[in-house]
């Protein structure tokens, strides 16, 4: 294995590291509070909690658009399993079926299908499951902002057991999960403009909770943070030889090169 290969697949190391960096430097500082404060006056949150029509389109909806790309993910994964049965069977007849739903399907390997679809239920189940584990509390829980339980660290909320579960931000985290398609070999060439994207897109959900004190900052960028780490982790698992042909490719490109720069000095001489 290359030391190419060797940096792709290690990434998801990387970033957990990155992760539990930023999480010791928000847990044991004020700027959690002092970022939260800024949409905090006068003793009320620049939103209210369920306020319309900001819960619909910024927690109902996504919501909703995730679910149905699921759904739509599994339906093409079923349809492209039988396809690959009935032209595997068709290939003995010499005939191969077109159908006519291939124009609604993605472009996208059934091994992508289904490593898009573990990404879409992974991170939100990580991110609950951590919640659960946390018992970090809400910003609007806190006696700094009006509420009845006291500003603690990580460490000192998972000795309390307290009942509170903010920590990381599920709600973001169901955006961020998009952050799959940017692994996938067939949209290589579109990573950056996906990451972009779901950034903007998770960021958006996250500040929503944000505005009525459902979150602190931390609380969004772990789970930002996280969901890479834990795609980038499954990408190097579900696509290891795409990563090792691809490094095999590099190096014979290289190679050539150097064989036709070899052969063009030989020429001059």
């Amino acid at each position: 294995m290359t030391s190419e290969n060797n940096a792709v697949t290690w990434d998801w190391l990387k970033l957990l590291c990155v992760t539990i960096m930023a999480t010791l430097v928000f847990e044991h500082s004020q700027l959690d509070v002092r970022i939260s404060e800024i949409f905090y006056n006068n003793g009320h949150w620049l939103l209210e909690k369920g306020a319309q029509p900001y819960a619909f389109i910024f927690y109902d909806l996504p919501k909703v658009l995730l679910i149905l790309l699921a759904v739509y993910l599994i339906a093409v994964l079923i349809i492209k399993y039988r396809q690959s049965r009935l032209n595997a069977t068709a290939l003995n007849c010499n005939k191969l079926h077109r159908n006519k739903l291939d124009r609604f399907l993605l472009p996208l390997s059934m091994r992508e299908i289904s490593y898009l679809l573990i990404i879409l239920a992974v991170v939100p189940a990580t991110i609950a499951t951590l919640k659960g584990v946390t018992h970090v509390s809400c910003p609007n829980d806190l006696i700094v902002f009006n509420g009845d339980l006291p500003y603690l660290n990580l460490w000192q909320n998972i000795v309390a057991a307290t009942p509170a579960r903010c920590f990381p931000a599920a709600h973001a985290s169901a955006g961020f999960s998009l952050y799959g398609l940017a692994f996938l070999p067939t949209l290589r060439k579109y990573r950056y403009q996906i990451v972009i994207s779901v950034t903007i897109l998770g960021w958006t959900m996250g500040l929503y909770k944000m505005l009525f004190g459902d979150h602190f900052f931390s609380h969004t960028l772990v789970s930002m943070l996280l969901s890479l780490t834990i795609a980038c982790a499954l990408a190097a698992l579900f696509f290891k030889q795409s990563i090792k042909n691809k490094a095999h490719s590099t190096n014979d490109d290289k190679r050539n090169t150097g064989l036709s720069l070899s052969s063009i000095e030989h020429s001059n001489t």
